[in-house]
């Protein structure tokens, strides 16, 4: 009894919590059971996972955040840097992180996890974010309204430098699965993305604002984009991306707001598309409040399997019922490459290339194109304000001239 006295009284001082059982790891590893968390599913764990994270930001060296196997219920929670002595901080997320169905705790626009202004963070461990989108997708009404107020994204990594994330999984997001925003030098690798094709503004992996990220070997199925490139990115490459359902891999929608700034730089290769509304696509808005561009863009390596638009460029996007359309889009499109694209259409028209007629598009080049129509009828392409270049295999034909079917 003394001898067990003296070990509790010696934890005590040096600052050490025991709860239900769980003794601290190790130096430099940071249990969330230690610091309170329950992990029943039930009651929110929120204050626990705040106080994790503060005792390994505050401490030195490389750290480990373990949140270990069980359901942790979650209120909107943020992790944020600097984190001045630590090298790196490791998320080992093992569990299921639920989140709260009550919208007032969200901030319009908000998220639910944030990892923030943090350098050589990896989140990794096969742990899954269930966002528990359902109960608030009836409450989206941004799919037929301009000025809607935001759902929260479920994960978004915000000015973080030289971070991972690594296996793993997100379903049924509210809004965004994961969110990326500022960030510079970002590997994800091994993520799976899961929600309904029904559900709304789901989009797999947002990206505003980022330098030098790659996304790769990854499963997105969702209501919209597996993957949307917004403004502001620079040295994108996204490789072995299996995506369906969904609405395909796309650049934009770009030109709606004033600050929005360039998109230069980006590859997608060897990706799978099954099932879904697009391909790989370019979208902008009419009316742009001010010129940006879009420029040295590379599609490659690509598999449509009855995908109902493989190839697409559009410059008159608008998803609502009306859009102001006063003026043509200025988003400058040049440099594009589509190359090695395969696989079937469910709509005759495989390649459409709708380019501003206030600025139309240069250099856009389709190289070894073959799509075959999954019904009874060939495949045709439709070109406006560009003129496309071709080589290698076309399947359809090249358009005839800058505003032409074939």
């Amino acid at each position: 009894m003394e001898t067990k006295l003296l070990v509790l009284l010696y934890l005590i001082f040096h600052g050490l919590r025991i709860v239900d059982g769980v003794r601290p790891t190790g130096p430099g590893n940071f249990n969330v059971m230690s610091f309170g968390a329950r992990g029943d599913g039930l009651r929110d764990d929120s204050k626990a996972f705040q106080e994790t994270w503060k005792a390994a930001c505050n401490s030195t060296g490389s750290v480990k955040l373990v949140i270990p196997k069980g359901t942790y219920f979650l209120s909107p929670v943020k992790f944020r840097g600097p984190c001045a002595n630590v090298q790196s901080i490791t998320v080992q997320l093992q569990g299921t992180l639920k989140a709260t169905t009550d919208l007032s705790k969200y901030r319009s626009g908000g998220y639910w996890v944030e990892f923030g202004f943090v350098d050589h963070l990896t989140v990794t461990g096969g742990g899954t974010l269930d966002g528990q989108g359902s109960l608030a997708w009836p409450h989206n009404k941004c799919p037929v309204k301009k000025d809607c107020k935001l759902l929260p994204t479920s994960l978004a990594f915000l000015a973080t430098n030289h971070s991972k994330m690594k296996d793993i999984t997100s379903v049924n997001s509210k809004f965004f699965h994961i969110a990326l925003l500022s960030n510079a030098n970002f590997k994800a690798s091994g993520i799976k993305i899961v929600a309904p094709a029904e559900s709304p503004n789901t989009d797999g992996i947002h990206l505003e604002r980022n330098t030098a990220v790659t996304i790769s070997n990854s499963k997105i199925g969702t209501g919209d984009d597996c993957i949307s490139v917004g403004q502001g990115n620079h040295d994108i490459t996204i490789a072995g991306i299996k995506c369906g359902p969904g609405h395909g891999i796309s650049v934009g929608s770009l030109g709606k707001y004033e600050d929005e700034e360039d998109v230069t730089g980006l590859v997608v290769k060897d990706c799978t598309l099954t099932g879904t509304d697009n391909g790989v696509r370019i979208k902008t808005w009419e009316n742009s409040p001010k010129s940006t561009k879009a420029s040295n863009l590379t599609f490659e390596n690509i598999e449509m399997d009855n995908v109902r638009n493989p190839i697409i460029i559009d410059q008159t996007y608008c998803p609502f019922a009306k859009c102001q359309s006063a003026a043509p889009s200025r988003v400058k499109i040049s440099d594009i490459t589509f190359k090695n694209i395969r696989g079937t259409s469910t709509s005759p028209v495989a390649v459409t290339l709708k380019c501003s007629k206030g600025i139309p598009c240069e250099n856009v080049s389709l190289q070894d194109v073959r799509l075959e129509h999954n019904g009874p009828n060939g495949t045709t392409a439709t070109c406006v304000n560009v003129k496309a270049e071709y080589s290698g295999m076309q399947n359809p034909p090249p358009c005839k001239g800058p505003d032409s079917e074939n």
